[in-house]
């Protein structure tokens, strides 16, 4: 019952953390001169997804994330963006690109 309470204990600030952690947003700037503010919601606000805003058209994307080995993946079948770092890239309308944010 000791080694209950005490996990629970040391578990609590990381649950508290998570469950308090903000969106991230970051502006992408692409190879064939996409523009777009991606706004990252962590599993605490959304499951896991990124909406991204493309500055061109003002078109709104929403992605759930999906599983992937390396960096963060959102994807809905038909519209990929894939980060890791501060390089992504974005598959969409049968074109890809690749794109680079400076925060």
């Amino acid at each position: 019952m000791l080694t209950r309470i005490l996990l629970s204990a040391t578990m609590l600030p990381a649950l508290v953390s998570m469950a308090c952690a903000a969106d991230v947003t970051a502006d992408y700037t692409c190879a064939d001169g996409t523009r777009m503010t991606a706004i990252f919601h962590t599993p605490a606000t959304k499951p896991g997804s990124v909406e991204l805003s493309l500055a061109a058209s003002g078109k709104r994307i929403d992605l759930p994330q999906v599983l992937s080995a390396d960096g963060g993946r959102y994807a809905d079948g038909k519209i990929e963006f894939w980060i890791k770092g501060r390089q992504a890239s974005f598959r969409h309308d049968g074109k890809a690109t690749t794109c680079e944010t400076k925060q």
